[in-house]
């Protein structure tokens, strides 16, 4: 039987710190939220499976909180969602889980059809791959002297407090009258030993500029208001995910977004275009 996390009485914080539900942005179905041993998240499909019905290279285990990819030994495993999010046009699926992805997509039109859930909007046929790098998706942020990789556009980051009716805060970290950061290209050199990386440099949201505290208030994901209230429990992991040049490459964009770029041939060229 599977043991559910309990948080002490006396805990300042209602938020438990792994093994948090939470639902798919993509799809809408619900997701269970786990360290990894090099202390990224990983969202695991919340159900235990039979291991004999799930190929070996696709199990995954839960031990002491932290997800491992590989199985245990034992006749259970976990699936990480990545490999049935029905709204993710990856190479074929096993055909051992294509019944269980099928099952997510049935939920995920009902979702959809009931109002409960909206999926992300698609690029427009025919968009450039101009407009699109306008507005990373998953920006690369830089503070307190350490690149991390957001979930979310810059202006989309929400607040992880919780407010006074128990509810998460929808207050975005970056309100009008408090400091931003910059784009800036910063270089995109790989650790030694690592494979070329798609190019030189890389645009990057810069918040090494703020003051200490401004810093820290972005890296704990807070609005201003809960920032300032430091016993207001939180509701959700920051969404922090140390960034990787070699397994994040595919965020890495060369050219700034539209608004901070200038014109010119010699910035074009510093940049790619």
């Amino acid at each position: 039987m599977r043991r559910s996390l309990q948080i002490t009485p006396g805990s300042a914080s209602r938020l438990l710190r792994c093994g948090q539900s939470g639902r798919c942005r993509d799809c809408g179905n619900p997701i269970e939220w786990y360290h990894r041993s090099d202390q990224h998240l990983v969202p695991l499909h919340p159900h235990e499976l039979p291991a004999a019905q799930v190929p070996e290279a696709c199990r995954w285990h839960v031990s002491s909180g932290v997800a491992h990819p590989a199985g245990d030994g034992s006749s259970w495993c976990r699936l990480p969602h990545a490999i049935l999010c029905p709204a993710r046009d990856t190479p074929p699926h096993p055909p051992e889980l294509a019944g269980l992805r099928r099952s997510l997509a049935v939920r995920s039109r009902r979702l959809i059809d009931a109002g409960i859930f909206t999926p992300p909007p698609a690029s427009p046929p025919g968009r450039t791959p101009e407009a699109v790098v306008c507005r990373p998706a998953r920006p690369i942020v830089q503070l307190l002297y350490v690149r991390y990789l957001a979930a979310r556009p810059v202006d989309e980051i929400q607040c992880v407090a919780q407010t006074r009716h128990r509810h998460r805060c929808t207050s975005p970290l970056l309100t009008p009258g408090t400091p931003g950061g910059t784009w800036t290209l910063m270089p995109a050199t790989a650790e030694s030993g690592q494979l070329a990386l798609p190019a030189d440099v890389m645009a990057v949201y810069d918040l090494g500029r703020l003051p200490y505290a401004e810093q820290l208030r972005w890296r704990a994901q807070r609005c201003p208001q809960h920032a300032a209230s430091p016993t207001a429990a939180d509701l959700a992991v920051a969404e922090w995910e140390p960034f990787d040049p070699l397994r994040h490459h595919e965020h890495i964009h060369a050219r700034l977004p539209g608004p901070a770029r200038r014109p010119g041939p010699a910035n074009r060229a510093r940049q790619g275009g």
